[in-house]
């Protein structure tokens, strides 16, 4: 089941954020990143923040999440996370269509993550995402960006 989460609730953000840490621990491995920032976000962060977090659930358990920011004339993918033990299940490619098919007045949809990380910028481009941007971090991790404009 794809919803919004409430993410000002202490026991809502910690389970977001465990999803985030298992995903994102695979895509430092991924990107052979020794210091990866996203894995250090405290759990306030989370709780704080004027992005919003939209989750899919098997059962009880939170598998996957989306969070966005929202801009007047484009959306910003901030971050798309499965927890690793429910890769390859399709799962981000339902949160995708979730996505686009929710805020279908959004004329421009905006993502990034690290160019070695082969299975995003493959889900990016299977949803007609292209590529505008790439640069180095001060972390040593080469990023890219997509965008993806709504017809």
């Amino acid at each position: 089941m794809l919803q919004k989460l409430n993410n000002s609730q202490p026991a809502v953000a910690e389970k977001i954020r465990n999803v985030f840490q298992a995903s994102y621990a695979v895509e430092a491995e991924i990107l052979k990143a020794k210091d990866f920032p996203p894995l250090k976000r405290p759990i306030e962060k989370y709780i704080d923040t004027d992005t919003e977090f939209y989750g899919y659930s098997l059962g009880n358990e939170i598998v996957a999440v989306a969070e966005l920011r929202f801009h007047p004339d484009f959306i910003h993918i901030q971050s798309l996370v499965v927890h690793p033990d429910h890769f390859r299940k399709g799962i981000a490619s339902q949160m995708m269509n979730f996505i686009l098919d929710s805020f279908t007045d959004c004329p421009r949809f905006m993502v990034e993550t690290g160019m070695d990380n082969k299975p995003a910028c493959d889900l990016y481009k299977k949803f007609g995402f292209y590529e505008i941007h790439q640069w180095d971090t001060d972390h040593g991790v080469r990023k890219i960006r997509f965008e993806k404009i709504m017809s």
